[in-house]
């Protein structure tokens, strides 16, 4: 795995080092389900699909978490919150994460859902609004 350098994809202000790399490599946790959001965000940005897999509740996720080949994450924008804070047992995300591919740049727009499962935030699924 190449280091990554510089600015955290998730577009918080910090280094990826000072943000999402310690949740990553599993040195820390998300306080929030919009930190976990990011950190996923960045995640597949950095090529580290084991962090969205380790995230991906197990009722929900599928057996595998490959990159999209061709497909580069370019930028994040957090539209909205709802509850997954510190005390909450559940929350709401919705983002628009833009993308380029071969066939020029697009953009998701997902409202995730979120659940706690013991101390952590798990990633339930998502839809577009």
């Amino acid at each position: 795995m190449t280091p990554v350098e510089g600015p955290c994809p998730c577009d918080s202000g910090l280094t990826y080092a000072d943000c999402c790399e310690p949740l990553h490599d599993g040195r820390a946790g998300a306080e929030t389900a919009e930190r976990l959001m990011r950190s996923r965000y960045a995640a597949y940005a950095v090529g580290r699909t084991d962090h969205v897999f380790r995230t991906w509740h197990p009722r929900t996720r599928p057996a595998d978490v490959e990159p999209t080949p061709g497909l580069r994450w370019t930028g994040l924008t957090v539209l909205a919150a709802e509850a997954g804070g510190a005390d909450d047992a559940e929350g709401t995300v919705e983002f628009e994460a833009a993308y380029e591919t071969a066939e020029g740049p697009g953009t998701l727009h997902e409202r995730s859902r979120f659940v706690r499962r013991g101390p952590r935030w798990v990633y339930v699924d998502g839809d577009e609004p």
